[in-house]
């Protein structure tokens, strides 16, 4: 199987956002260096913890609603998934869709991409797996399938979406909007306002797997960009920040200290952060209207009994 290449990130271009982004007031590091390869199976694993209700929260409401679902999204479709991880909820969209022609996961993890694809490919041997390596944050160019397909379907779920600020978040909207053509539609995940003691328990798991995830980042900067940081030296937090309903997800300096990276030497204050994540939470209606002003309207949606998680059908106005 030999996927498509798209905006992959090289290495020069992870050193240049690190260093960039680490010379700020406020550090950050993009959340997209999050999924390495290792990255990528700690989240899975994170998925797995009972604090973290969104996947299986969303998992069920895909099992429960397959099939409405994928009449809103009709048949001999070309499905998009953006940031397909593992595709366990695609599985389930797959076996509902009719004559589904072609799946292409998007990710810039290319060897996770790879597994999850043959995988798929064995699994779905009537539909073509199209992987694409690309940061889907930027343009990129669908893959050629040797089938006809009547249309392109988006589908974005995790509540990825949340991790963008609304700026960000838009500009990803308006580049969705481009692939799609006529009859498409987005199917979009997005995690409700809710109690705050239950989402800071979703990343702040006892076991500590989000905390490994959140400073896997550091070890990743270290092996690829010869970092020297100290794994001891830093703390995982994540906070709600009630005024913009976001999960603020950080990376904390223990100490004072000096990191030196690519050849750049950064200082650190005891107490300061790296922000590393945002979790935007989402009312349905909240949602809605941001998404029309990028020329989407709401066409369906459907939530979980207590209204922890939201899946929304989006068609272009």
């Amino acid at each position: 199987m030999n996927p498509s290449i798209g905006t992959a990130t090289p290495v020069d271009a992870f050193l240049l956002d690190v260093q960039s982004g680490l010379s700020k007031s406020q550090k950050t590091l993009s959340c997209k260096y999050l999924y390495d390869q290792r990255g990528s199976e700690l989240f899975d694993k994170i998925c797995e913890t009972d604090e973290y209700y969104p996947t299986r929260t969303e998992l069920q409401i895909m099992e429960r609603n397959a099939d409405s679902i994928a009449d809103q999204i009709g048949s001999r479709v070309m499905l998009v998934e953006y940031g397909s991880g593992s595709s366990i909820k695609t599985r389930v969209l797959l076996d509902a869709l009719d004559t589904p022609v072609a799946y292409v996961p998007v990710d810039i993890s290319e060897d996770h991409l790879l597994r999850t694809a043959k995988g798929l490919q064995t699994a779905y041997p009537e539909t073509e797996i199209l992987p694409v390596v690309a940061d889907f944050t930027q343009p990129f160019s669908l893959p050629q399938s040797n089938q006809d397909y009547s249309h392109v379907a988006i589908y974005f779920p995790g509540s990825t979406i949340g991790n963008f600020t609304p700026e960000a978040a838009g500009e990803l909207l308006q580049f969705m909007s481009s692939i799609l053509g006529p009859q498409g539609g987005l199917l979009i995940g997005i995690d409700l306002q809710k109690e705050v003691s239950v989402i800071e328990s979703a990343y702040n798991d006892q076991a500590g797997i989000t905390s490994d995830f959140n400073l896997n980042l550091l070890s990743r900067i270290n092996s690829e960009l010869d970092g020297d940081f100290r794994l001891d030296e830093f703390k995982h937090q994540a906070v709600y920040n009630s005024d913009q309903h976001r999960i603020e997800i950080s990376i904390v300096s223990q100490r004072d200290q000096q990191v030196r990276i690519g050849g750049t030497t950064f200082s650190f204050r005891k107490g300061e952060t790296i922000r590393t994540e945002y979790s935007h939470k989402y009312t349905i209606d909240g949602f809605a209207e941001f998404a029309s002003q990028y020329g989407f309207a709401l066409h369906k949606h459907w939530t979980d009994s207590r209204d922890y998680f939201g899946v929304l059908h989006l068609v272009l106005d």
